[in-house]
């Protein structure tokens, strides 16, 4: 359970940030002290999900507020259990961001005010939007390419960077969201989902760094699990019955 959980009239305003975390002891610290210098009225909400590591020690020593998973659930579960938070202690923005470092908590303010100005239910921090000179291997750059393409065809709503995992999102999205989200990979088929939906979706340029340590989630096999799951699930979507809003 999450400690030190605030009352609606105690917390101020409604934002609450999600940081899935597994085993990033060495790099949480950080991240989290730098959010609360740039939005210091955020509530910062870590799901730690059955590390290994003293994730959880840091993450709470650092001032975040932390659900800690019994077993390990993946990145998608562990995301929409942060956002089920949201939904049930009146939350009604979330931005979600990675805890190894990679997503700068400086991008924040902006994804916030695109958000509002944008009158939009999502928005990501896309890597492609623009040049921002984010490098990847040519069969990985291949393999997002198709899914940009494929996202935007389906959502009828251009889409650069369907694996960005920082986002800022209001009440429609945050409640579709906390009631079906993928446990594994939740990418291009959430996005489908929302525009059909009616859900409109915005990018915005962000630089990514490099990872400070750990490890990715992805290998030759997951991988090609991911092309294979993510293009049938996209697929299903329109199959549903859902029409664009």
């Amino acid at each position: 359970m999450a400690e030190g959980v605030r009352t609606e009239a105690e917390s101020g305003p409604r934002l609450l940030v999600v940081m899935p975390a597994r085993n990033e002891g060495d790099r949480i610290a950080g991240v989290i002290h730098r959010i609360q210098e740039v939005i210091p009225a955020a509530t910062i909400l870590v799901i730690e999900d059955s590390s290994h590591d003293d994730t959880v020690a840091v993450a709470r020593g650092a001032g975040a507020l932390v659900i800690s998973l019994p077993i390990n659930i993946g990145y998608g579960g562990a995301l929409q259990a942060g956002f089920q938070h949201a939904a049930a202690h009146g939350f009604t923005t979330v931005v979600a961001i990675d805890a190894d470092g990679q997503h700068s908590p400086d991008d924040i303010p902006r994804l916030l005010q695109v958000l509002e100005q944008a009158r939009a239910d999502l928005v990501i921090g896309s890597r492609f939007v623009e040049d921002t000179g984010y490098e990847t291997g040519p069969v990985r750059r291949a393999t997002m390419v198709f899914f940009a393409l494929l996202t935007s065809l389906l959502a009828g709503q251009r889409i650069t960077d369907t694996t960005s995992g920082f986002q800022a999102m209001g009440p429609k999205a945050l409640c579709h969201f906390a009631r079906r989200y993928p446990n594994d990979y939740p990418n291009a088929e959430v996005l489908v989902d929302l525009a059909w939906r009616g859900g409109r979706i915005v990018e915005v340029p962000i630089k990514v760094g490099s990872r400070s340590g750990g490890t990715s989630m992805f290998n030759m096999w997951s991988s090609l699990y991911y092309v294979v799951k993510m293009t049938l699930s996209v697929l299903m979507v329109p199959m549903r019955g859902r029409r664009p809003g």
